[in-house]
């Protein structure tokens, strides 16, 4: 399937990534006189789009350069101004299979001085396991094919496990330079609230994928020490507000997406608590501040599916 990548010119925001919402499901807002909400331009099509970075330097206006990676393993420089399309070589080997492939892209907040790009993506393990990565290169443009150089892995999921879905592996970086990483719960839900694995997980790492001192379980040592928060499921959106304050979108069950703001040595209540049920029927507890969790500030029932905040 061939997918558009447009402008938004007038957008219809998530109230969200910059103000807490009510905890009860959102309501679709209705726009004015029967008018779409927005509009857009047509600039690429791509197959099975899966990330987009504007790389810094000139801001995000029609004379921007972006990044485009498409989850089978592919990532592109784009031209928005022009729609020029150059495929990036330098792009480690991923494994395509269910929700996993060639994932989020992130320039490093330096990017004016080092040209670093961050990738995520899945890699197989032994005996059918996978897990998502974290790494970066440097991008060459302007002298022949687009490239990166020197690719290095800098954060591998941990544990690997079977099956195919919730890899989550988002990124962003913190205005102190430190990196953010969103590791899903692999369709597994009980390690989400154990401390000997980081799935189900926020994770606050250093550019070079180490966890940072001071994290909430730095006392435990080991793996803990790259926690910031526990007890999620699928984290497909993370962002800083201009307050400074962290925000992440997350897949529920069968019902019970949510947005969390995101508060260093919390937990976020999956699979113990939910605004939604199991797929098949099965009930989930409601309650999370009487246990002891995070409550989402917004949740939706039925599901919207959000991705990127």
């Amino acid at each position: 399937m061939r997918y558009k990548l447009a402008y938004l010119l007038s957008a219809v925001a998530l109230a969200a990534c910059g103000q807490a919402a009510p905890s009860q499901p959102a309501q679709q807002a209705a726009a004015p006189s029967g008018e779409p909400p927005f509009t857009s331009t047509e600039i690429a099509k791509f197959d099975s789009p899966w990330a987009m970075a504007f790389l810094p330097g000139s801001g995000v206006s029609l004379t921007t350069m972006a990044l485009v990676t498409e989850k089978e393993g592919k990532l592109w420089l784009l031209d928005t101004a022009t729609g020029k399309k150059q495929q990036v070589t330098g792009v480690p080997t991923v494994k395509v299979a269910g929700q996993g492939g060639l994932g989020d892209v992130v320039a490093h907040p330096d990017f004016a001085g080092n040209q670093r790009v961050y990738l995520s993506y899945v890699e197989g393990g032994a005996n059918g396991t996978s897990g998502a990565v974290v790494g970066y290169g440097r991008l060459v443009m302007g002298s022949g094919v687009p490239r990166l150089e020197g690719f290095k892995v800098v954060w591998r999921q941990a544990p690997k496990v079977t099956g195919d879905g919730h890899f989550s592996h988002r990124i962003a970086f913190a205005p102190d330079g430190n990196m953010f990483v969103t590791s899903g719960d692999r369709q597994k839900m009980t390690p989400a609230q154990e401390t000997n694995g980081q799935l189900g997980k926020v994770l606050r790492l250093t550019a070079e994928g180490a966890p940072v001192p001071g994290n909430p379980w730095a006392d435990q040592g080991g793996i803990a020490a790259s926690f910031w928060s526990i007890g999620h499921r699928n984290l497909l959106g993370i962002a800083f507000a201009p307050d400074g304050r962290l925000w992440e979108t997350e897949m529920g069950p069968q019902g019970g997406d949510e947005l969390n703001l995101i508060t260093p040595g919390k937990n976020y209540g999956w699979p113990k608590a939910s605004y939604g049920s199991h797929y098949g029927g099965g009930e989930i507890p409601d309650a999370h501040a009487s246990s002891g969790f995070e409550e989402p500030k917004a949740w939706w029932n039925p599901s919207i599916s959000p991705g990127a905040c």
